[in-house]
């Protein structure tokens, strides 16, 4: 077997494999008289089969796959040998004459290749790195919510302005009979509180569905219906109240300290609010972390400048998917996956011009946070490290998992290379602020 290349530019190659009889006839004949041996051909006894017989039946069919199988290890092998950076896989030519009846055989091999670039770290733009801090109205805010959670509730005779009402909502037309809770202070139309406050157990009252909420996706759990059909449901509704309480908010003691952080974590309203504060941060530096890897992400696919080899991955496309493609269609579809692929690329080079590298220890230690913080979400907040080790070994099992977790590890290890490396302003924003900013 002979495989050569010819280079046709810096994107593109094709190679050329030889095969000879010599290649592929000790396989062929052996896997026949295999077959010989098994074959129940009506009129021969088993294993008496004229090899004639079963070259005719079966010859074809074992020298195509025996050959398939040479080009595909080989080709494979020649790519990794000659350090070949190829996108997608290599696509036949077609050839016109092709004659499998013949003793050798040639094939060719479209070849699309990586291009050669670099990424500049520095970026020339300074890339903004939002700090984003809980102030002391969101802190108290939190501090109400807390209090309100773990409050109790009082009966009441008549709806005030901030009491919980339940009752149940019904409109036969729409097919809507659901028991629900409505929180006064969590409803957006004026013209419903008012018709709500001062009313009693037994009272009905009509409500319109469309702005009733202020969070206008809890419509659906609140009436007992779809997401889909609630988007758009502009309609009457009667509720008829059954109950009606006051929330009295729970003190600010070491109890509710104590159960909402861990036996004397906090001690005091000054600590809980610091501790409150603390750990909002925690969670908002995820958010501004993920924001900051987005706008690197985008900056370097916006100004790392390289060809691809735009025909041969369309052709690829139109040849791998799953349904038969037109040229337009297989355009558009690279079109779509142009700035992954990308993204892809610049992602490769920087991973290997830094040298970064993940080791199992690390990748176990990363699973072990995961599953502690995992952990801590349902009351456990001081597992063993024995326990721990165990659940990491079972879940780095899976391969999945392990993907999964590498993945994220990853984005870790660039993010870090990123605040270290690259052009960055920091910009501090309270929550509210960095939510209009970036989501308008």
């Amino acid at each position: 077997m002979n495989i050569t290349k010819e280079q046709i530019d810096d994107l593109n190659a094709v190679v050329k494999v030889a095969i000879t009889k010599d290649d592929y006839q000790d396989k062929v004949e052996s896997i026949l008289k295999d077959y010989r041996k098994q074959a129940n051909i009506p009129g021969f006894r088993k294993g008496q089969v004229p090899m004639g017989l079963i070259k005719k039946q079966y010859g074809k069919a074992v020298l195509v796959d025996e050959v398939n199988k040479l080009i595909q290890e080989n080709l494979n092998k020649y790519l990794t040998e000659e350090k070949l950076d190829v996108l997608g896989n290599p696509l036949p030519k077609q050839q016109e004459s092709f004659d499998w009846d013949k003793d050798d055989f040639n094939f060719e091999f479209e070849l699309g290749l990586a291009p050669s670039f670099d990424v500049a770290l520095k970026t020339k733009k300074a890339i903004t790195s939002y700090k984003i801090v809980a102030d002391d109205k969101m802190v108290n805010e939190q501090i109400e919510r807390i209090a309100k959670q773990y409050g109790k509730l009082v009966s009441k005779e008549e709806a005030g302005k901030k009491d919980e009402i339940t009752g149940t909502f019904s409109n036969e037309e729409e097919a809507i009979e659901n028991k629900s809770t409505l929180e006064l202070d969590k409803l957006k139309a004026k013209k419903a509180i008012d018709s709500l406050v001062g009313k009693k157990v037994g009272d009905v009252v009509t409500l319109k569905t469309k702005g009733l909420l202020k969070e206008e996706h809890l419509l659906a759990s609140t009436l007992g219906i779809d997401a889909e059909k609630a988007k758009d449901l502009n309609t009457e509704v009667t509720f008829t109240i059954e109950e009606i309480n006051e929330r009295e908010p729970a003190k600010l003691d070491q109890e509710l300290f104590d159960k909402l952080f861990g036996k004397d974590t906090v001690s005091s309203e000054k600590e809980l609010k610091e501790k409150i504060k603390e750990d909002s941060e925690k969670q908002f530096e995820q958010q501004a972390d993920q924001k900051l890897l987005n706008d690197v992400t985008e900056y370097f696919i916006e100004n790392t400048k390289f060809e691809l080899p735009t025909n041969f991955l369309t052709k690829w496309i139109q040849s791998t998917g799953e349904n038969p493609l037109s040229d337009e269609q297989a355009a558009e579809e690279f079109e779509k996956s142009e700035k992954g692929l990308r993204y892809q690329l610049i992602e490769g080079k920087i991973i290997k011009d830094n040298d970064i590298q993940i080791q199992f220890d690390e990748l176990k230690e990363f699973a072990k946070g995961f599953i502690k913080s995992q952990m801590a979400q349902f009351g456990q907040l001081d597992p063993k490290e024995e326990e721990l080790d165990n659940i990491a070994t079972r879940v780095l099992d899976n391969q999945d998992e392990v993907k999964r977790l590498s993945e994220q590890l990853m984005s870790q290890k660039l993010l870090s290379l990123y605040k270290e490396k690259v052009n960055l302003k920091t910009k501090e924003v309270t929550y509210e602020n960095f939510v209009k900013e970036v989501y308008g």
